[in-house]
């Protein structure tokens, strides 16, 4: 294992690689077209009913941004608009999407670039987290840099066969400026005025300079005309939230229901997120990573969702069934229900929550105003994947598939090493 070097990988918990090559180097996504995502779903059955299934294809746009401009289009609340997984936003994406009460005949009239929108029929249910089996990927690193590209191509490749962390990558928490996380946290402790804060002022390097000044403004004066003034028109969520804090001043739980409640849960399960990597790097850390091997107080994860805890009269069996690819230890991370700690990753965890004041009655409260329940979630510390690989000159090209909630960007960010701005 080797430590990160990136500060922003390390306040993002993701402290450590479990490859130890000296890495590729090189660019990420120098074009959207070299980073290519087919959603895998289950058989959605168009059997008729007021959700219109469509493929959407869109090429360097983010999907919330996607289903603001289309429902605008259609004239239409956003909230009609439903999907099985977000996908990068730098990039050529192809899923599917389910908009209520529309016709397919509406579609038709919709025109907007780099996007295609294509019909497929009627279904009872809206498009959901469950319809997704997993997402196809294809992917050129540019321009690398490093000493032995083949060499470290191959220990990647066969690291990911036998499980690498399952970290959740930086786009979880904003690729330009990672700061979902903090909102969430804000919301969980009922921090309304820091949520809209964090989220519409808090201005990141990587940002335009009109962005960045209308944030650093909003910031320092707190003063939503003057902000909203200065706001990029393409800034959709953070003018929403202005708008509503000019027509009712102070109220700033009001102005987080401005936005879409799938965003708004995002932002709670970006704090999941980060809990999870915290916890990880600390298992790497102790385990100096042999992450897989189990111990007493782990948690297992099986196919099909069934869970086990490994104890004293288990653990030589639980050893046995995970090297076979039967179950995986896994890291609970916490919500709004109780839970009792097994090993040294709950209480880490509990740790990490106290330091942060954030209970299970924050995440209750949440629950009411966004309309989904959060829940404790076990998700496994290891990432399987059978990568291909290949060299031209100083470019590689890679071809995996992932499960739902796995991140291509921790397949390539083991291979390259870089710097985290090359990833984006």
């Amino acid at each position: 294992m080797i430590k990160s070097p990136y500060e922003i990988e390390q306040i993002l918990g993701m402290e450590y690689y479990l490859t130890e090559s000296c890495g590729t180097g090189g660019i990420l996504k120098k074009a959207p077209e070299d980073f290519v995502v087919n959603e895998i779903f289950a058989d959605i059955k168009l059997t008729g009913g007021p959700h219109l299934i469509c493929e959407l294809k869109k090429t360097n746009w983010e999907l919330q941004r996607v289903a603001k401009e289309i429902s605008n289009r259609l004239g239409i609340s956003h909230r009609r608009v439903s999907w099985g997984g977000t996908k990068d936003k730098r990039a050529v994406t192809t899923q599917l999407i389910s908009i209520y009460g529309v016709k397919s005949e509406d579609i038709k009239r919709i025109s907007i670039k780099d996007i295609e929108l294509n019909p497929l029929g009627y279904a009872r249910q809206q498009m959901s987290l469950g319809d997704l089996k997993g997402n196809r990927f294809r992917i050129k690193i540019s321009d690398c840099t490093g000493s032995d590209l083949e060499g470290a191509l191959d220990e990647c490749k066969k690291t990911a066969a036998t499980g690498l962390p399952n970290y959740y990558g930086i786009q979880r928490f904003g690729t330009i400026r990672p700061v979902s996380h903090l909102v969430g946290i804000a919301m969980l402790r009922g921090d309304y005025k820091d949520a809209v804060m964090k989220y519409t002022g808090f201005p990141f390097a990587g940002e335009n300079e009109e962005t960045k000044l209308a944030r650093a403004l909003f910031e320092e004066t707190e003063d939503p005309k003057e902000a909203l003034n200065m706001m990029p028109v393409h800034m959709h969520y953070e003018r929403s939230m202005l708008h509503h804090l000019i027509e009712k001043p102070g109220d700033y739980k009001g102005a987080l229901t401005a936005i879409p409640p799938k965003l708004l849960s995002m932002f709670v399960s970006a704090f999941q997120s980060y809990l999870f990597n915290r916890i990880l790097s600390l298992r790497i850390k102790e385990t100096k990573g042999d992450i897989f091997r189990p111990e007493i107080g782990d948690r297992l994860l099986f196919p099909g969702g069934r869970e086990d805890l490994v104890d004293q009269r288990n653990i030589k069996t639980a050893g046995v069934h995970i090297k076979r690819g039967k179950c995986t230890v896994a890291i609970y991370m916490p919500g709004s229900e109780d839970f009792e700690h097994k090993g040294y990753m709950d209480s880490y965890a509990s740790v990490i929550m106290d330091e942060l004041k954030i209970t299970k009655e924050g995440y209750s409260n949440l629950s009411d105003i966004i309309g989904a329940r959060f829940t404790g979630a076990l998700r496994p510390v290891s990432l399987n994947a059978e990568v291909s690989g290949s060299l031209s000159g100083n470019d590689i090209m890679l071809e995996f598939t992932l499960p739902p909630g796995q991140y291509a960007t921790t397949v390539c960010r083991e291979i390259m090493k870089s710097d985290p701005k090359n990833m984006a």
